[in-house]
């Protein structure tokens, strides 16, 4: 049931992120997409992931020692898309 949730919030958290940045610049969606992956995709992926492992390795542990790594990995890939987006320069056309 627990599984079911977290996907459940994954797959529509993803849907979401993907509606806000349809149509947008690319800054827009490298923010969009870097705040996704820091607040819905390291969080629930990896829990997911860790405890399928932990379930089908009947070890705890091993599933923790995997969210600490997973949770960290995709953070930090969030954090990099995140300062992206916000520090890239918007391409502006100057006629004269």
């Amino acid at each position: 049931m627990a599984i079911g949730v977290a996907l459940t919030v994954l797959v529509v958290g993803l849907m979401f992120a993907s509606g806000l940045s349809r149509g947008k610049t690319a800054k827009r969606k490298y923010i969009v997409w870097g705040t996704t992956t820091i607040l819905i995709i390291a969080p629930f992926f990896s829990w997911v992931v860790s405890v399928l492992y932990a379930i089908s390795q009947e070890e705890g542990f091993a599933g923790v020692a995997l969210m600490m790594l997973l949770f960290p990995i995709f953070f930090l890939i969030g954090l990099i898309t995140l300062l992206t987006g916000v520090f890239k320069k918007e391409s502006v056309n100057k006629s004269i």
